[in-house]
């Protein structure tokens, strides 16, 4: 039997006051926005797919984190990161900041952030970052390392990302003023390629939001043929944009991005059941998680 696996990448309006956009206990993220305003992106730039994959993580944002093979296939993506982002073998972890695109409920976030020393978290499904902020809001401190924006992302110099980053940087004691221009040393994602209508375009994104010599981690499932299909049940099929990550496909636009010692290669297998279907029965597969790594010039 064969392989596959999750989740994606989601939108919401901005509100031109967004005291909700930014999650930080005890700071004031209305009056940092306000220093520097931008018109909203309108919601026509989001995908019909983009649309549908909103609403239906939204609803499930609530029982996301009960689903063991959520939390699995998560738990096996930090230690792929770990394994292969330079800065963890060389000890430098801690000096990290991170970017997270589809952070959805902040599974991977939460993870991750004690590793780093800031994570920001981006997702366009309003429910997945409610719940974000409910985890958020537990944590037993007043000055957290990590905050989650509802925005969908296209330039790194967006108020809601910036505005973000700004927050974060005075919670570690750090000067903040505008004009900001924060940039990342790492960017991941987990199981939120296969729903990205333009594959091009967001690796062109996140190499602008990264610093010289920052680095990619992306993973995903595999699309090995039609047997990757029901990794998604038929109900969820609606949304997604492509049944897994092809190798090559994804090692040519990296490196077409500008991306260096580009690596593209299965990280782990998750192993998880699906519906019957087409005469098959209901049955586990195994499906492959490839790890997708480059480094920016």
């Amino acid at each position: 039997m064969r392989r596959n696996s999750l989740p994606p990448l989601r939108t919401l309006p901005r509100n031109p006051a967004p005291t909700h956009h930014i999650h930080v206990p005890t700071l004031h993220y209305t009056t940092m926005t306000q220093v520097h305003p931008h018109p909203p992106t309108p919601l026509s730039t989001m995908s019909s797919n983009q649309e549908i994959n909103n609403a239906r993580f939204s609803k499930e944002a609530l029982e996301w984190d009960s689903n063991k093979k959520h939390v699995e296939s998560t738990q096996k993506t930090l230690e792929a990161i770990k394994s292969y982002v330079p800065a963890f073998k060389e000890g430098r972890n801690k000096d990290l900041d991170v970017l997270e695109i589809g952070c959805g409920t902040g599974l991977l976030s939460f993870m991750l952030a004690p590793h780093v020393r800031s994570l920001i978290g981006v997702d366009t499904a309003s429910g997945m970052i409610s719940a974000f902020d409910t985890k958020l809001a537990d944590l037993e401190t007043d000055r957290p390392n990590l905050c989650a924006v509802n925005h969908f992302l296209t330039n790194p110099d967006e108020h809601e990302l910036q505005s973000a980053a700004a927050l974060l940087a005075t919670q570690r004691g750090e000067a903040a003023s505008p004009p900001y221009a924060y940039r990342f040393d790492l960017i991941v994602s987990h199981l939120t390629l296969h729903h990205i209508p333009s594959m091009a375009a967001i690796l062109e994104t996140m190499s602008k939001c990264l610093k010289p010599g920052g680095v990619v981690a992306l993973t995903d499932y595999e699309d090995f043929g039609s047997e990757a299909v029901p990794f998604h049940p038929v109900s969820k099929r609606p949304g997604v944009e492509r049944h897994g990550i092809k190798r090559a496909e994804m090692e040519e636009l990296l490196l077409g991005t500008g991306f260096n010692e580009v690596r593209v290669e299965e990280a782990f297998v998750l192993r998880k059941e699906v519906d019957a279907e087409n005469g098959k029965p209901a049955r586990e597969m195994d499906f492959p998680f490839l790890m997708c790594f480059g480094v920016k010039s």
